[in-house]
């Protein structure tokens, strides 16, 4: 085995954990992706022989090339308002496959990627190398350009928002499921008080329809208008196919072998509490749905 055989396999040890990184960071696979193979790059041009910890350096690397990112996707939005919601990994309902159990290790829903998503870049690179990945503040504060008191305080108040925004999931799958169907089924048969009931009192939902679908891109927040919402398009309930999303119970919705839409729930104690709706058709086109045809 020569010297970039070496290298090349060094690196994939580390690929997947990279991966599962970047995509916390960055809240889209092929950007993470793209972070990925740059890391790769950065690798290949640094003499790593003196490095004792290479999993740790390359996970700092990666999380540079992120902030990178966030920066330059930060200078280039016209609105920060806008609403986006982040790549789903979709799943079939019995469970990921290996590479996506990879990515989603320490499951990461898409309601937790919003809130990760209204974070400033070095919050969000200090919160989730941090708390998710137990790299010390030590080494993400010359990454951040801060102290490494600053960078706890980033940390710190990054967590602050997380965890006032982000709802924990219920952990039963099942129940779940069993919350999801329920929505669906007072959809369909036109339940405005059953849509209700099984919604919180302070659900939330956030739909983005993309460039081409503007009108569809929407926050509501309250059962009664996030039912409203759902009873307007009850239409297609009956096209509604089970899913894991971010290894959570979801659906995508399939007219003619097309995707429609993909909504990702938090359930919590029973009730929705947040609904994730992704119904941009150039972002649509591009997904994996084969893990729902195995």
């Amino acid at each position: 085995m020569d010297d970039s055989d070496l290298l090349a396999e060094r690196f994939e040890e580390h690929r997947s954990h990279l991966r599962a990184v970047a995509y916390r960071m960055l809240g889209s696979v092929s950007e993470a992706d793209d972070a990925v193979q740059e890391t790769w790059l950065r690798y290949g041009r640094t003499d790593t022989s003196g490095v004792e910890n290479l999993g740790g350096w390359l996970t700092t690397v990666a999380g540079r090339v992120c902030l990178n990112m966030l920066r330059s996707r930060e200078a280039r939005r016209e609105d920060p308002l806008e609403i986006h919601v982040p790549d789903p990994v979709i799943s079939h309902p019995s469970g990921p496959d290996p590479e996506q159990k990879a990515l989603l290790a320490d499951s990461v829903g898409l309601a937790m990627l919003v809130v990760l998503a209204s974070l400033a870049p070095a919050e969000r690179v200090a919160f989730v190398l941090h708390d998710m990945f137990a790299v010390p503040f030590d080494d993400i504060a010359p990454l951040i350009e801060r102290t490494t008191a600053a960078t706890r305080q980033l940390a710190s108040r990054a967590r602050r928002r997380v965890q006032s925004r982000a709802t924990p999931p219920e952990p039963d799958l099942a129940r779940q499921r069993e919350a999801v169907d329920a929505f669906f089924a007072a959809a369909h048969e036109g339940d405005f008080e059953a849509l209700v009931a099984i919604l919180d009192p302070d659900v939330v939902l956030r739909a983005d329809g993309g460039d081409t679908r503007s009108r569809l891109s929407v926050a509501l927040t309250g059962a009664r208008a996030v039912a409203s919402q759902a009873a307007r398009f009850s239409g297609l309930s009956p096209f509604a196919r089970p899913a894991l999303i971010n290894g959570a119970a979801g659906v995508v919705v399939v007219v003619n072998g097309n995707p429609v839409s993909v909504m990702a729930f938090t359930v919590t104690n029973g009730r929705i509490t947040a609904i994730e709706v992704l119904a941009d058709p150039d972002r649509l086109r591009r997904l994996d749905l084969t893990p729902l045809d195995r």
